[in-house]
């Protein structure tokens, strides 16, 4: 049975405020949770009977408490809650963007500010094998829950740093990678293995003090290119089709 006061830090954890107070965020769900329990030790657990016993060997000594799905329903963030709710610690990373990029391929992302975006562009790093998102300080929380849900437990692979990502950019030698509306088409540039692609903000793009950063400009073109289309990608669009071009080209195997 799960108690009120634990039901109360549960919700006030939506709130960025309280996660950094509290240093812990909330995962739900058999799968996000399942993944993050492979690289984090949860700070407590509460689920069904069935889905704490699968699980039993990896929380020992974790605190734990069996739910009815009406006691989950109560505690829950989402709409349709999924068998478990944990709360796990912040993570904390001591990783540069300079000397990362300079070594392999990195995302750095600019204002991206809707939740959805954050966890879905962080799920892609994990798919197409980037280890390290450097954000700037003004986008959305990873760790609001809605961000988190959307990361599908990449969280548990890919490590997600906010800085001063004007700071950060202007001390590395990588290449930086942008995509601009007058770039040059991605699909005929031989791109880099190691380096960092800039991805901008949802309604402004990339920045101006991040542009004159950015020295290889890309343009991710129409089809066929004299095509009267929508304005603009979604940025997590943008982000896959960026990506796989990047794993794709000769110099990134």
């Amino acid at each position: 049975m799960i108690s009120k006061a634990r039901i109360k830090q549960i919700h006030s954890l939506e709130r960025k405020k309280n996660r950094l107070e509290e240093g812990l965020f909330v995962a739900e769900g058999p799968k996000l949770v399942g993944e993050l329990l492979e690289t984090m030790r949860p700070h407590y657990v509460a689920a069904t009977a069935s889905w704490l016993e699968t699980h039993a060997q990896e929380l020992r000594g974790v605190e734990t408490d069996v739910v009815s799905n009406d006691e989950l329903q109560r505690a829950s963030l989402l709409q349709h809650p999924q068998s478990v709710i944990a709360l796990f610690p912040l993570p904390h990373y001591d990783t540069e963007l300079a000397s990362t990029a300079e070594c392999e391929l990195t995302l750095a992302l600019d204002g991206v500010q809707d939740p959805g975006n954050m966890g879905t562009i962080v799920r892609l790093a994990d798919w197409f094998g980037i280890r390290h998102v450097f954000c700037s300080m003004d986008c959305a929380d990873i760790f609001n829950p809605k961000a988190t849900q959307a990361t599908m437990g990449a969280l548990a692979r890919v490590m997600v740093h906010y800085i001063d990502l004007q700071e950060a950019l202007s001390h590395t030698q990588a290449p930086i990678y942008g995509t601009f509306l007058d770039g040059d088409n991605i699909y005929q540039q031989t791109l880099s293995a190691n380096g960092v692609i800039v991805m901008g903000n949802e309604g402004r793009g990339i920045s101006p003090s991040i542009a004159q950063l950015v020295n290889r400009r890309l343009y991710i073109p129409p089809y066929p290119a004299d095509n009267h289309t929508v304005e603009s990608l979604n940025v997590a669009i943008a982000t896959a089709i960026t990506c796989a071009e990047f794993r794709r080209s000769p110099l990134s195997h």
